[in-house]
């Protein structure tokens, strides 16, 4: 099941719901901002990054922008608390399921949530498409 970590504001995250709603793929919706997430959730979305916290950590955010000890001193545990009391902290969306992750909206990225059969049927036709083009 694909879950969806959205913020009511967030433009990026209506973006990720329609595709997900477009594509009429399952999903989970949770607003971070009322349901914050839990220190074990985030530790669940860690481990599917390629570059940890750098991932997840939203630098352009006003609450980055205002913390008033460097992120880089604090310990994990200490990001995990930060995390839950700020979530403001976290980028958005998050869009996940047991295998893969993404966070923010990516037109091209996203298509990885959809079933293999799909995507298998999609770049047949694009084959197909191209085909048609060598010959013409």
């Amino acid at each position: 099941m694909i879950t969806l970590y959205v913020s009511p504001s967030c433009t990026s995250c209506r973006k990720a719901k329609a595709w997900l709603e477009e594509q009429n793929l399952e999903y989970t919706e949770k607003n971070i901002f009322h349901e914050p997430l839990s220190k074990e959730e985030i530790k669940q979305i860690l481990s599917l990054t390629e570059e940890g916290t750098n991932e997840l950590i939203s630098y352009r955010s006003q609450a980055y922008q205002a913390l008033t000890r460097d992120i880089e001193d604090l310990s994990l545990n200490e990001l995990l608390e930060l995390f839950e009391i700020q979530p403001s902290l976290i980028r958005r969306p998050i869009i996940m399921d047991d295998r893969r992750l993404q966070i923010g909206y990516n037109e091209e990225e996203i298509r990885c949530f959809l079933p293999r059969k799909v995507r298998e049927l999609e770049l047949a036709e694009i084959h197909r498409k191209l085909a048609i083009e060598e010959t013409a």
